[in-house]
């Protein structure tokens, strides 16, 4: 016997903030994200994936690429990978051992040194990550405003439905967690609202670093201003390889937040978790389509979703 799903009588609201890199039109991307949400919650939860399927209202794109990029790139190259991904229900042995190779690990260990020791990042020898760092320095400087403009995409709808009491779970992947991190500090400490989102989800997130964490608003005050204090809990999600989330966990350097009575919880989940989408240069475990069908996903996703 089927049981109803149970969701919060608040309004549920799902804010995604993606990773770097020219998107596809926001129209576009924004399909492609929640279909491939719906299929992850599917995943691990089919009557929650079909509620929030008929309620396509709820997720909302934060597209601020084209204003940073000042270009867009084509659907046409990703949407064959994309219905591949819906083909298939895990990473074939192969690609187990590609994301557990030597190789990354080898990788791993030299992005270390180079969070630690940031006049090595030109000689990292993963241009993917090379590039990741080198380019995110304009948002943290906040070259011509970049930074703070950016932001505001997030603001602008993250107000209003804090401003209405809706039931809000914001996703950010890859630098769109640190943006969205960004975020909420400055409503806090800047803007001094007092309304808290309901849970924040991570997904291969750079925050563990060093190189991030540094450069994060608030990085230089003390005590509780460090950490913005409007976030009910924080999940954050690594696959394994994936060398952007160098450090997967968060749930150490972000301690202080339970300390200090900011948040009610932080968890890592952090092992055995595979991202398989792949396109013609091979495979990619950092790619915001694998994670969102992976069923660990899926499962915080609809386990927030029935409140």
């Amino acid at each position: 016997m089927l049981t109803s799903v149970r969701v919060s009588p608040l309004p549920n609201r799902i804010l995604f903030v993606p990773g770097k890199n020219p998107k596809p039109s926001p129209a576009e991307h924004r399909e492609q994200l929640f279909r491939c949400l719906v299929r992850g919650v599917g995943r691990a939860d089919p009557e929650a994936a079909r509620d929030l399927a008929a309620r396509e209202e709820t997720f909302t794109l934060i597209p601020w690429n084209a204003l940073y990029y000042g270009t867009e790139k084509p659907l046409e190259s990703d949407l064959p990978w994309i219905d591949a991904l819906f083909a298939r229900t895990g990473p074939s042995e192969d690609e187990v051992r590609e994301a557990l190779s030597w190789r990354r690990k080898a990788a791993r260990v030299m992005v270390s040194v180079a969070d630690l020791l940031p006049f090595l990042i030109p000689l990292l020898p993963d241009p993917a990550v090379r590039g990741t760092i080198q380019e995110t320095e304009r948002y943290f400087s906040n070259f011509g405003g970049i930074g703070g403009r950016v932001r505001e995409r997030l603001k602008v709808p993250l107000r209003e439905m804090l401003a209405r009491g809706e039931r809000i779970l914001v996703v950010g992947h890859s630098m769109g967690s640190v943006i969205a991190y960004d975020v909420l500090w400055e409503l806090w400490h800047v803007e001094g609202r007092r309304e808290r989102i309901d849970a924040f989800l991570s997904l291969g997130s750079p925050l563990g670093m060093y190189f991030t964490q540094r450069r994060l608003l608030g990085a230089r005050e003390r005590g509780a201003r460090r950490y913005p204090g409007n976030i009910r809990r924080w999940f954050n999600v690594t696959a394994e390889g994936d060398l952007t989330a160098l450090d997967p966990t968060i749930a150490d350097d972000f301690a202080p937040m339970l300390a200090y009575g900011q948040i009610e919880k932080i968890v890592d989940v952090d092992s055995g978790i595979f991202n398989y989408f792949r396109n013609d240069e091979g495979l990619n475990v950092h790619r915001s389509y694998g994670y969102l069908v992976n069923p660990r996903v899926g499962e915080v996703i609809a386990k927030w979703w029935r409140g």
